[in-house]
């Protein structure tokens, strides 16, 4: 504005805001509305990112998403009928990603009825869980000081979903990548187990989310199901 001439009263004049808004941006470092601040930096012959850098943001922020259900402090605050109930009211798809996860099988022995009935309603069912000799699932038994015990869940997981591989609709693979996130999708409901250096699963937070729109939060967990999924290895039954 002093390299222009421009006193607060005449930039608010050109855009049509009172002297004390063009005060405010400049003492108080207020931001303008978007097409306020367009104005101003057409009239001031600046880029308005320059000007206003919080404009930068393509959206507001929102404290919560529109996605999030629910927060859960630690998976064992959530009942196992959470998850069973989500994949018993797919209809078209369900996703599970996991190393091992066998709390599902031992709290919920017909764990493969409930998938084998799913998918023969039609939907498509595609199960990944971790190679116990990969240097990903061993490197996670020692940060999580749970040693060996990883790699045992692992080949117990397998035992337990095996018998699916050969179930038209069911896919089972074992996948070698590090595990960031559990993923537990039913359509677009999804239980998301987050994973914590040096903290068991269990104790580990998780969150429920329902897709709101394509781009969000649900999108970018699916689609990490879907990278790691090209990378996994089929199971056959008679392996």
């Amino acid at each position: 504005m002093a390299a222009g001439g421009w006193t607060y009263a005449a930039l608010a004049q050109q855009v049509e805001v009172d002297p004390k808004s063009v005060e405010r941006w400049v003492n108080l470092g207020r931001i303008p509305r978007r097409a306020t601040a367009l104005q101003a930096a057409k009239a001031l012959g600046e880029d308005v990112h320059a000007l206003w850098p919080a404009l930068r943001q393509a959206r507001p922020a929102r404290a919560i998403s529109p996605e999030l259900v629910a927060l859960y402090e630690q998976r064992a605050d959530l009942p196992v009928s959470a998850f069973t109930d989500l994949m018993a009211q797919a209809r078209e798809r369900i996703d599970i990603l996991v190393y091992a996860a066998v709390f599902l099988h031992e709290a919920y022995p017909r764990l493969n009825e409930l998938l084998t009935e799913r998918a023969a309603e039609g939907c498509t069912v595609r199960i990944a869980i971790g190679d116990a000799d990969s240097d990903n699932v061993q490197a996670r038994g020692q940060e999580e000081r749970f040693g060996h015990g990883i790699e045992s869940r692992c080949r117990l997981a397998l035992m337990h979903y095996k018998p699916l591989a050969s179930t038209p609709g069911i896919e089972v693979r074992t996948h070698a990548t590090t595990l960031y996130n559990s993923l537990y999708r039913a359509d677009d409901q999804q239980l998301v187990n987050a994973h914590v250096w040096g903290v068991n699963a269990y104790a580990a937070p998780v969150w429920h989310l329902r897709r709101h729109e394509t781009g969000g939060m649900f999108d970018t967990y699916a689609d990490s199901f879907d990278a790691v999924w090209t990378t996994a290895t089929p199971v056959r039954e008679e392996d």
